[in-house]
């Protein structure tokens, strides 16, 4: 008996959003103009937060890590959308989609702690305020954001490695827009019951402590507002931390039901949906709650403002970024 011809994948062609094909430069224009305000918005933080002095706080060095973060974590994304948009069914290599699958893992991961670390600084600061330049120094600061990348570099390492291990006879054809680990798993022609497990056992560690740890915080923030005597003190806290709750929340709800649901895939469609969410939307929406929405970060765009445009001799009077 003559063994099997057995073929291996070496390229995969994303289908993206094949069922939306008359849509096609509807959601190319929508997602090009997000990524451009995406970029923009974080390298403006990145850029305000290092020139002025005055931010080189705690709260502002977490916020610019996430910045510079957000930039390469839905560049991993967005830029291969815009092209599968324009060319549908584009093809990417077998390495080019397993390095793809490191970095969104690596930076997704980094971004759980980083949300989690500012979250506890946010608690240290309104529950703590006479011990949080003792708790939450400089040097304690940068340490861990140390932690968190050097913790998001190893989580990202033990999917990539695994996926990369199983074999793929073909078909070939990824119904994402990215190379994501439900949809790789899913072609894999051999056993994936291990790669599932482990993934999903490392998703509840990573996504569900973090999001834990992050609302444990915000439920002591919280406590300690209702005891601010100013009704319009509370109300302006409120807001401030509601918002940052809601984004943390669309980010790691959307995460989680994507990856800790082991043997329950929703439609591919669904998933899609889903993925725009954390890779494409929340990138944008950090940068606007968490800086615009404060007041200092606000005048200190508005000071580097004035001394760029003063050094072009330019009147910034009346401007948007003047009061």
């Amino acid at each position: 008996m003559e063994p099997w011809n057995v073929s291996t994948v070496t390229e995969f062609q994303l289908l993206g959003f094949q069922n939306l094909l008359e849509w096609q430069t509807l959601l190319f224009a929508i997602f090009l103009i997000i990524y451009f305000l995406t970029i923009m918005g974080n390298v403006v933080i990145i850029t305000v937060v290092s020139q002025n002095q005055q931010l080189h706080l705690p709260m502002y060095i977490f916020l610019k890590h996430l910045s510079f973060l957000e930039i390469w974590y839905t560049s991993t994304i967005v830029p291969l959308l815009l092209g599968n948009l324009l060319s549908w069914g584009q093809v990417i290599s077998f390495s080019a989609c397993m390095a793809q699958l490191y970095f969104f893992v690596f930076f997704g991961a980094t971004e759980c702690f980083l949300l989690a670390m500012m979250a506890y600084d946010r608690y240290l600061a309104i529950c703590s305020p006479l011990h949080y330049s003792f708790l939450m120094s400089t040097e304690i600061c940068a340490k861990l954001v140390a932690i968190s990348w050097l913790v998001g570099i190893g989580t990202g390492l033990l999917p990539s490695l695994m996926i990369s291990k199983l074999n793929f006879c073909g078909p070939n054809k990824i119904n994402h827009f990215f190379c994501d680990l439900p949809p790789l798993m899913q072609l894999s022609c051999s056993s994936v019951y291990i790669t599932e497990l482990v993934i999903f056992l490392l998703s509840i560690a990573v996504l569900c402590i973090c999001f834990f740890l992050t609302l444990v915080s915000y439920v002591f923030i919280v406590s300690s507002i209702l005891k601010i005597p100013s009704a319009s003190g509370r109300i302006k806290t409120f807001s401030t931390c509601g918002s940052h709750l809601a984004v943390v929340t669309i980010y790691y709800g959307t995460m989680i039901s994507m990856y800790v649901r082991p043997n329950a895939y929703l439609s591919t469609e669904i998933n899609k949906i889903i993925s725009v969410f954390y890779t494409v939307v929340t990138p944008l929406l950090n940068p606007v709650i968490y800086s615009l929405r404060n007041k200092d970060f606000k005048e200190a765009v508005r000071k580097v403002m004035r001394r760029k445009c003063g050094i072009y001799g330019i009147r910034v009077k009346g401007s948007v970024f003047m009061k």
